[in-house]
């Protein structure tokens, strides 16, 4: 009988039991080997946040399949036939002799694993900040079970009053709310301008607003200079502005870097993002060397340039490759990314798919238009809840780069749509017409992405001109004087207006009161409502009647991130 192949995985997180699996599914003569530096198997490390907000409360259910049964080393042998040696840390791999030194790390002895093919599934560590006192006892990341179990236990004990969150990126954001449905004080501190960085600002500030009426405080264009403590434990942060925040808990989410330290000292090749660079079958620039997860830079499919994505869902793709190619030979590849990425913000969701406005700019995109659309995501007699979801297209044959959407609506389903609808390549006009399915408890007759389009549609046929609230904020603040047009009746504009002086002439009494409109006809008028459908209505009538330059804030009161009067 021919020997039999022995594939070993280094990294038993994602990527690594997803490889193995996948490989022992296409080969049951196989020798697969998972070698895990940590004392648990195939953790749900994006459900980390929510077993600290105590969503659930059984530890294992992180560690679980679909069916409840705890993925240990006795699952991986018995059900699997896979060698799962935990508490296993690679030390070395020699490509020459095609092994690996690994470390016993309970009984403190070394052993060398011969391997035909390798995958290496090593993850990524949290970024830490080289400031003063980040040594001191109270200072974490959310990266580890062992992190998860912390936070846990601190939100079960209830003695830490105080916390503050340093990152407003995704597991930031998370972490903020499993902290304070713990009933703990939360400050989120950013460096940069806004929280969600995948977001444009209008939209992050949306998610901000909804923070802050949580009663978590938020802080950006700030950052940590440094801990503050006593007797070994934190008691505070200072930051870069001077001003000291008392807190006895510190969590540290400003990102993660590619774990690349075994594969670099190997001769692997390391990219320009920092990860493991592989072809599309997952494959390293040693030949039998595969490499999946978080370690791995990966192509960016709408600008062609190298990214580092670490998302839960793409480990569980790329492993789910390089396990087959590992086993069978390269028959299966992982062509890249869109960055699809969503999270849960207190009753908010936040996320996005492609290129933001801002990213588009970035990578070199100079034709771009936006729009915003302010819209239920089903009838208002369903309980149909707010969704603003922003659209980045290139104007030249309307392309889509990019949607964003936040709000208390179904997010996930508009990204999963848009998704669908940039991996394919789809234009605003393949979109217009999309057959989704519809009925009352589900979405509108024209579900909210597909009137998305029709804005944008009309946006670039030249029969709305559009105008964002972060330009009319602009306009205002440089002294600037548009006439501007509240389309809403005289109950909605008591119960809430923005108070930026406007004029509120309802929608159907528009025709009546042209006279209330300024004479000149090419003065700027700005036409507004609730979502700015009637706004959009408005300024057709507007412009049926000879006015020139009418235009439609997008979004309207329900996209607007600023303080309102009301």
């Amino acid at each position: 009988m021919p020997e039999k192949k022995r594939i070993l995985v280094i990294g038993g997180s994602a990527a690594g039991p997803k490889a193995a699996a996948k490989a022992r599914r296409l080969d049951e003569n196989a020798e697969i080997i998972i070698i895990q530096k940590a004392p648990d198997l195939s953790m749900a490390s994006c459900g980390y946040p929510y077993y600290v907000g105590g969503f659930f409360d059984d530890r294992n259910m992180l560690l679980c399949t679909p069916t409840g049964v705890v993925r240990d080393p006795k699952f991986y042998l018995n059900a699997k036939g896979i060698v799962a040696r935990t508490e296993t840390e690679a030390l070395k791999i020699d490509r020459k002799k095609k092994t690996v030194l690994v470390k016993d790390l309970v009984k403190g002895q070394d052993e060398t694993i011969a391997y035909d093919k390798l995958v290496i599934c090593t993850g990524a560590v949290p970024k830490r900040p080289p400031i003063p006192g980040a040594d001191l006892a109270g200072i974490t990341t959310l990266q580890s079970m062992q992190d998860a179990d912390f936070l846990r236990k601190v939100r079960d004990d209830k003695v830490i009053k105080k916390a503050v969150i340093i990152g407003g990126g995704l597991i930031g954001i998370e972490t903020c709310e499993a902290l304070q449905l713990a009933g703990i004080e939360i400050t989120v501190i950013e460096m940069l301008p806004q929280l969600l960085t995948f977001l444009d600002w209008e939209l992050a500030k949306l998610v901000e607003n909804h923070v802050r009426s949580k009663q978590a405080n938020v802080i950006t264009d700030n950052g940590i200079a440094e801990f503050l403590g006593e007797n070994g434990k934190l008691t505070g942060v200072k930051l870069q502005n001077g001003i000291e925040l008392p807190c006895e808990l510190a969590v540290v989410a400003i990102g993660v870097s590619p774990n690349v330290k075994l594969a670099k000292e190997a001769g692997i090749e390391i990219g320009v993002t920092g990860g493991i660079v592989v072809n599309d079958s997952m494959q390293t620039s040693d030949p039998d060397i595969y490499a999946a997860g978080d370690c791995v830079e990966s192509l960016n499919l709408i600008t062609g340039k190298k990214v580092h994505a670490p998302y839960g869902d793409l480990a569980n793709l790329q492993g789910r490759v390089a396990g087959e190619n590992a086993a069978t030979g390269n028959g299966a590849t992982f062509p890249g990314t869109i960055q699809t990425g969503i999270c849960k913000v207190f009753d908010f969701s936040a996320g996005s798919t492609g290129l933001s406005e801002k990213a588009a700019h970035t990578a070199g995109f100079t034709n771009i238009e936006t729009v915003i659309n302010a819209s239920p995501d089903k009838p208002g007699f369903m309980e149909g809840l707010l969704l603003v979801t922003k659209l980045v297209v290139d104007k030249k044959g309307g392309r889509i780069l990019g949607a964003q959407c936040v709000g208390p609506g179904d997010v996930s389903k508009q990204l999963a749509t848009w998704a669908m609808a940039i991996k394919g390549g789809l234009s605003v006009d393949d979109m217009v017409n999309a057959d989704l399915p519809y009925a009352p408890p589900f979405s509108l007759a024209i579900d909210h992405s597909i009137a998305t389009a029709h804005i944008m549609q009309n946006k670039l046929k030249g029969r709305m001109k559009g105008i964002s609230c972060l330009e009319v904020r602009k306009k205002l603040d440089d002294g600037e004087k548009p006439f501007i047009l509240d389309t809403r009746g005289p109950d909605e504009y008591e119960q809430m207006r923005l108070g930026i002086g406007e004029h509120l002439i309802p929608l159907g009494a528009l025709r009546n009161r042209l006279a209330e409109i300024p004479e000149d006809k090419s003065s700027e008028i700005i036409c507004y409502c609730k979502i700015s459908l009637r706004g959009y209505e408005a300024a057709r009538v507007l412009e049926g009647n000879g006015w020139k330059n009418v235009k439609v804030m997008e979004g309207g009161i329900m996209a607007w991130p600023f303080p309102r009067e009301k």
